[in-house]
């Protein structure tokens, strides 16, 4: 009598639900396939738009799985099963997390804007959060940079991509700014000719924008010029460097003095 009495219950309940459990499973089944179709032409959309390969697995992930969750809570509503509280849990938990992790979080969405808007790439010479140097390697959390002196420097892209970022390399030239220190009585167009001739002969340094030479500033103990060579931004120290000590060799060759500060004493007889 037990077994009969179980076995009506089973088959009113096969009765009652089974057209909905059959409807969900049906919803279930082809809902993944279109969700598993939808991820694939994103993936597609975002090849063709050149979005970072780094970024792609990344957003495929989330698009499947908000896609997804979705599909469940639907076929949840279908077999009869109530899905408010669930998503008052789910989104409660979500903010606890959020509020746990709003650092990691702020970082993380940095990363996903840097990457998605590359206001700066791999290779490229940027200035940022008072660091400069070359990009070695962009993450989803943090920028890595190489800066001048070999150091690795890292830095949250939160703080990247709310702060003003100097990319030198979007132009493809870079303009060296340099001073070189004459005496007063020093012929001022004959420096300038040499250290233009300098600057033309340099392997480094672009014809275009041509290099220039002006007075900068009348110094207490020299006529300061400003010196302006313009070069790729991977060649900026070499051309640094190279101008400053070829230039001094120049001058030198010219009988131009590069004065230094000197004190004058007086003494006078009592």
């Amino acid at each position: 009598m037990d077994i009969e009495k179980y076995l009506d219950k089973a088959i009113d309940v096969i009765v009652s639900h089974g057209p909905g459990i059959v409807a969900a499973l049906v919803v279930l089944i082809i809902g993944l396939w279109i969700v598993g179709r939808i991820v694939n032409v994103a993936k597609k959309l975002m090849e063709k738009r050149g979005v970072d390969p780094s970024l792609r697995p990344f957003l495929g992930s989330l698009i499947s799985v908000g896609l997804k969750a979705m599909l469940l809570i639907s076929v949840a509503e279908m077999v009869g099963i109530e899905t408010t509280s669930f998503v008052a849990l789910i989104g409660a938990a979500g903010l606890a997390i959020g509020l746990a992790l709003q650092g990691t979080l702020a970082n993380f969405a940095g990363g996903v804007l840097i990457l998605l808007f590359k206001p700066y790439k791999v290779g490229n010479l940027i200035e940022a959060q008072g660091h400069i140097g070359v990009v070695k390697e962009i993450q989803i959390f943090v920028t890595i940079l190489l800066s001048p002196e070999n150091k690795t420097i890292i830095i949250p892209n939160g703080a990247i991509s709310n702060g003003d970022i100097t990319n030198y390399t979007t132009a493809g030239k870079i303009r060296v700014d340099l001073t070189m220190g004459i005496a007063y009585d020093a012929d001022i167009k004959t420096a300038k000719e040499t250290l233009i001739k300098i600057m033309e002969n340099h392997p480094k340094v672009l014809k275009d924008p041509a290099p220039f030479v002006g007075v900068a500033e009348l110094a207490d103990s020299s006529v300061n010029l400003a010196v302006r060579p313009f070069c790729e931004p991977e060649n900026y120290w070499d051309v640094y460097f190279d101008i400053y000590e070829q230039g001094k060799e120049a001058l030198d060759a010219a009988n131009i003095t590069i004065p230094f500060p000197q004190l004058d004493v007086h003494l006078e007889k009592q």
